[in-house]
C-alpha cells in the first residue's frame, strides 16, 4: 500500500497542489455561503473508454444492455485533445465508467499517453481479456492501478452475479498480470481484488481473503452493492448489515443507511466523460442524464465554468433530494478487506 501511495504522491507537482487546495477552500466557502464557488479545476477524472461489456450483471447499465445512450467506443482523437488541456491539473483518471475497458482496441494506448503526462491512472476490469501478452501490455503501458472484479470463489457463486463469466479465467487473468510484472521488474499496476459483497457470496469472504494472499495480489477489497430497486428488498442485499448499504425501516421497506447531505465534494473534485464526449457529474448518472457539456462542441474549461455547471452545484447545496441520481448515493460505503 505504502509502494502506491508514494507512487501518487511522485505525480504531484506544484501546479496540482496549489489547484487541488484551492479546490479544497472553494469547497469549504461553498458549504458556509451555500452558494457554488470554484475557479479550479478537478484532480480527478474518469473517462469512458467503452459502454460494451462481454458479461451481464444484473445491477448494471452496461450488463442488462439498459441504457438509453448508444454504445460506442471512446475516439483516442477526443481523448488525446481532452487531456492535453487539464494535464496540468489532474492528478488521477480512471479508464472506466460503464463497460469493459479491454474491449477497447487502443485503451492501453491510452493508457500509456495519460502516463506521459505524469497523471495517475487506473482502471476496473473483469479480467476476461488478460491473457499473458496483453497482460505484459499492461505493465509496459504504465497503468498504475488495476482493479480486478472477482465477486466468488467459485463458478457457481460467481456466475450468480458476473453472468457469463469465468471463473478461470479471472483466476488466470489475475495471474498473468502478477508474472508480468515479475517478468518485467515492475511494481506497478498496483492490483487490487474487489469483492463486491452481495447475499449469494457473503459466506466466501474469509475464502476470498486467503485467495487473495496465495494468489499475491495487492490488495484485497470488500465492496458493498448499489442495488437500484431496494425498496421491497433484494436477494442482494447481504444478511450481515456490515456488508449492506440498506437497513431495514419501520414499515418492512428498505432504506440507504447514508444520510441525504446537501452538498457533494465530488461536484468539486472529480468529473466523468462518457465515450461519446458527454461530461457528466458523477459515477452515479450511469446514462448520462445530467449532461453538462459535450467536449466534441466546446473545450473542458468551458463545459466545467458553464452556467449548467455552477447551476448543478448551487442545487445540490439546496435540495440534493430532488437530484434522481443522488436518491441511491451511497457513496462511502466500502469495507477495507
Amino acid at each position: 500500500m505504502w509502494r502506491d501511495s508514494l507512487n501518487f504522491l511522485s505525480k504531484l507537482t506544484f501546479r496540482r497542489a496549489y489547484n487541488a487546495l484551492g479546490l479544497v477552500f472553494s469547497y469549504v466557502f461553498s458549504k458556509i455561503s451555500k452558494n457554488a464557488i470554484n475557479s479550479f479545476y478537478p484532480v480527478a477524472i474518469s473517462f469512458e473508454p467503452t459502454t460494451s461489456c462481454n458479461l451481464r450483471c444484473p445491477e448494471c447499465p452496461s450488463g442488462l444492455r439498459s441504457f438509453t445512450r448508444p454504445t460506442g467506443m471512446l475516439d483516442t482523437g477526443l481523448f488525446e485533445n481532452t487531456i492535453d488541456q487539464i494535464a496540468d491539473y489532474v492528478m488521477y483518471m480512471t479508464f472506466y465508467f460503464q463497460g469493459e475497458p479491454y474491449l477497447h482496441k487502443d485503451f492501453l494506448k491510452m493508457v500509456k499517453y495519460a502516463n506521459s503526462k505524469k497523471i495517475y491512472t487506473a482502471t476496473s476490469t473483469n479480467a476476461h481479456y488478460l491473457n499473458f501478452q496483453n497482460a505484459l501490455e499492461t505493465v509496459k503501458s504504465g497503468l498504475d492501478r488495476l482493479i480486478i472484479s472477482i465477486d466468488g470463489t467459485t463458478q457457481d457463486t460467481y456466475q450468480q452475479y458476473r453472468i457469463g463469466g469465468d471463473i478461470e479465467k479471472v483466476w488466470q487473468g489475475t495471474k498473468n498480470i502478477i508474472q508480468a510484472k515479475k517478468k518485467l521488474k515492475s511494481s506497478t499496476p498496483f492490483v487490487i481484488f474487489q469483492f463486491l459483497v452481495v447475499k449469494p457470496n457473503e459466506h466466501q469472504i474469509e475464502e476470498i481473503k486467503r485467495i487473495s494472499k496465495e494468489i499475491g495480489v495487492d490488495e484485497l477489497r470488500l465492496k458493498t452493492a448499489q442495488i437500484y430497486d431496494y425498496e421491497n428488498g433484494s436477494d442482494l442485499i447481504p444478511d450481515n448489515p456490515k456488508y449492506a448499504r440498506y437497513h431495514k425501516l419501520k414499515d418492512g421497506k428498505y432504506g440507504i443507511k447514508n444520510p441525504m447531505l446537501n452538498h457533494c465534494w465530488k461536484m468539486w473534485h472529480s468529473t466523468v466523460i462518457t465515450w461519446d464526449g458527454l461530461v457528466v457529474p458523477c459515477c452515479f448518472d450511469k446514462d448520462a442524464e445530467n449532461r453538462m457539456g459535450d467536449l466534441k462542441k466546446i473545450t473542458f474549461q468551458e463545459v466545467w465554468n458553464d452556467k449548467v455547471y455552477v447551476d448543478f452545484r448551487k442545487k445540490l447545496m439546496s435540495s440534493r433530494t430532488n437530484i434522481e441520481m443522488c436518491k441511491n448515493c451511497t457513496e462511502g460505503m466500502k469495507i477495507w478487506g
